[in-house]
């Protein structure tokens, strides 16, 4: 598994969390700022797994 995939799902989730405090503490910045975390998680797992198929489809 690419690093990539695994800081993306880590930061992906930290985003989550932000977001939901955001949410729960009515802070609207904090809100926006666990988004836009969550969505470069996202990017960042894509960019791994593409990597990894790539890797995989190498070895073929």
């Amino acid at each position: 598994m690419d690093k990539d995939r695994i800081e993306g799902a880590a930061t992906q989730a930290k985003g989550a969390i932000k977001q939901a405090a955001g949410k729960l503490t009515g802070d609207a910045k904090l809100k926006a700022e666990g988004a836009a975390e969550k969505a470069a998680g996202k990017v960042q797992n894509a960019v791994g797994g593409l990597k990894d198929s790539l890797r995989d489809a190498s070895k073929h």
